[in-house]
């Protein structure tokens, strides 16, 4: 899925906590959410609007902006390896309840299951799934991987590309 259809996705889906949202959605949301940061905290640097904390009125504000999506697009993620969005609370867990996360957001779909449809296996509109590759890609029936056997029997020698010796001329 590109960049801008996930982002595209993820406002257009707010708050909507229910269905499936493949990896490639939710790791492209996170990108953005960390530039729409970075970009934030440079406006609040220039305009001289951070506070005591390092934190400043427009990067807060984005933050809120983006904090529903966020939750929404994680639960769906979860969703689609078979997890409840409740999940998200390990975020407050200390030391490992993040690391727990990752590796569940980083994991593969799973087919359907309880939260929907798998999200790879329908191609209909952005956000579609990868689907399966054609049976003969092309028109052309399938390839032989191994290709043909050798000509000549393995363990025999090769035979001479240039022809025999001449009658009379050295030999080796």
């Amino acid at each position: 899925m590109p960049f801008p259809d996930a982002v595209r996705i993820c406002f257009s889906k707010y708050v909507d906590f229910n269905g499936r949202a493949r990896r490639s959605e939710f790791w492209w949301w996170v990108l953005f959410t960390v530039l729409l940061g970075i970009v934030a905290s440079i406006i609040d640097a220039v305009l001289g609007t951070t506070n005591g904390s390092g934190s400043g009125l427009v990067a807060s504000l984005v933050n809120l902006a983006v904090l529903l999506p966020s939750l929404a697009v994680g639960a769906r993620r979860l969703h689609d390896t078979g997890r409840s969005g409740w999940w998200q609370l390990l975020w407050f867990a200390i030391c490992i309840g993040w690391i727990v996360l990752i590796v569940w957001y980083v994991q593969d779909s799973q087919g359907d299951n309880k939260y929907g449809p798998s999200p790879k296996a329908s191609a209909a509109g952005p956000g579609g799934g990868y689907g399966q590759p054609p049976a003969d890609p092309y028109g052309q029936p399938p390839a032989d991987p191994y290709g043909q056997p050798p000509a000549d029997p393995y363990g025999q020698p090769p035979t001479n590309p240039y022809g025999d010796p001449p009658p009379g001329g050295p030999t080796s």
